[in-house]
Parts: C-alpha cells; structure tokens; sequence
C-alpha cells in the first residue's frame, strides 16, 4: 500500500515538472516569435528606399563645407561663384556679371555664400535670383527660405511665391505640358539660354548685368539700385530689378523682380536641366 502512494506521489511530481517545462516552452516559443516579428518588420523597414527630393535625384550636391572667399570668389566645396564687373551708364550692354559652376545644393550652401561675398555686391545679390527661383522649383520649402533670406520684406517673397508656385509646379488646370508651366524659368535669366535652343545655357553658368537709367537714390533706412539683368528669355532682354541697402549694413536685398518671373518665351525642344 505505501509503494503505490509512493508511486502515485512521485507521478504527481513528475506531472508537474512535465507541465512546469511545457508552460516554460510556450513562452519561450511566444518569446522567440515576437522578437522573429521585430527582426522580419525592422529588416522590412531597412529595405524599402525613402523617398528623394528632386533635388537629391538631380543635383549633386557640393562637399559639405564652409564659404571660402578668395578675392571675388567665393567656393562651397566643389561649387564655385565669382563677381566681376562693375555698372556705369550702359543700360543695354551688360558690364556686371556672377559666373559660377553650380546652382547651390541646398539653403545651407545658398546662406553661406551670400553672407561670405555675393550679398555684399549688387551683382551678386541680383545673381541670386536665379538661384532662388530654381530652389524653388526643387524644392518649395527650401526655396521659399532663399527668398525670406534674399528679399527685404515679407512682402516681397509673398508676392514671388504666389507667382513661382503656379509657374514652376504643374497642377490639375495647368497640367506638365500646359505653355503656362515653365519649370525652366531659372535657365531663361542665364546667358546663352533660349528658347530656341531649349533654354541651354552658357558654362559656366553666367548672369550678365547693365545698369538702369533709373539710377541710386537715398529712401528712408538705406539706398535703392535700379539695375538689369540682361537676357534672352523675353522680348525686352532688359529685366528690371531693384536692390535696396539698409544704412550700416554690408549685405543687399532684393527689392523688387516682378520682371524676372513673368512669362517668358515657351521653349522649343525638351529642357535639359540646370546643375
């Protein structure tokens, strides 16, 4: 009698040690698998491509770096700008002139060389234009920061923007192939771009100058500068654009540019893009 209540105790025992493992093997199997589904949903994530800008497809961008200025240059890694020139009473022949290699990557490159030279000249600071405009097409956001940074009000840049974004970004009424599209609008203010040779621009890269008839004068808190940028893109090549310097400051604004951004020539052949 005592050996079956030995036996049967000791199958009890074994019983729950058999349940005891059991219960450990589930949680261990749940465990495993949670942490199979983190791996399998993080190595999913690590494979799919995120998404690029048009300008991280299309441009390539200068070695991260500082604005160097040697004498009217000025280069960003690889990316080079240089003002020369100066303007006196030719409104037609262009006697002002930022040559450069590249349109700047992105804002960082943008701020850096209008502080370290272009925004300390008239040329250079109307050169920017361009510039601004083709950010703007790559990239709304960073464009729209080249314009608060480029312009002297707020309400300047309000009034490029409102224009620029229904220039350069194709919508439902005016779709890619509408005349009204014009993401080329940039190239149009480079020399050597027409319409006719699909506004293929000079290398390097030029924007050519002339003074304005309508002159310097004093205004209240600084001094405004008329001046052209002279190019092919339109019928009148004479681009009015008007500089404003703040009293005691060393950099120049952008005034005003409605011309710079109004319809343009529409382009005969396929655009090849800006770098």
């Amino acid at each position: 009698m005592l050996e079956k209540i030995t036996f049967k105790l000791n199958d009890m025992r074994n019983i729950r040690k058999t349940g005891i493992y059991a219960a450990c093997l589930v949680i261990a199997g749940l465990v495993a698998g949670c942490n199979n589904s983190n791996q399998k949903s993080a190595d999913n994530n690590a494979s799919v491509p995120q998404a690029q800008s048009e300008t991280s497809m299309n441009q390539t961008p200068a070695t991260p770096s500082e604005a160097v200025v040697d004498g009217n240059t000025v280069t960003f890694g690889t990316h080079s700008y240089t003002v020369s020139g100066e303007f006196n009473n030719s409104y037609k022949v262009p006697t002002a002139f930022v040559t450069f290699t590249n349109f700047p990557s992105d804002y960082n490159e943008f701020e850096a060389v209008y502080n370290a030279l272009l925004g300390k000249s008239i040329q250079g600071t109307a050169a920017m234009i361009p510039m601004a405009i083709e950010l703007y097409a790559r990239d709304a956001a960073v464009g729209e920061r080249c314009f608060d940074l480029l312009c002297n009000s707020s309400a300047t840049v309000s009034g490029i923007i409102r224009i620029l974004k229904t220039k350069l970004v194709p919508v439902e009424h005016a779709p890619v192939n509408d005349p009204y599209i014009q993401r080329y609008m940039a190239a149009a203010l480079l020399k050597g771009a027409k319409a006719d040779n699909a506004y293929s621009p000079d290398m390097p890269y030029t924007v050519e100058m002339a003074a304005s008839p309508n002159g310097v004068h004093n205004v209240t808190g600084g001094t405004d500068t008329f001046i052209y940028i002279i190019a092919d893109g339109w019928d009148t090549r004479q681009r009015g654009v008007e500089i404003f310097q703040a009293d005691g400051s060393d950099l120049y604004k952008v005034y005003n540019c409605p011309s710079c951004y109004t319809q343009c020539k529409n382009i005969k052949g396929t655009w090849g893009g800006l770098q």
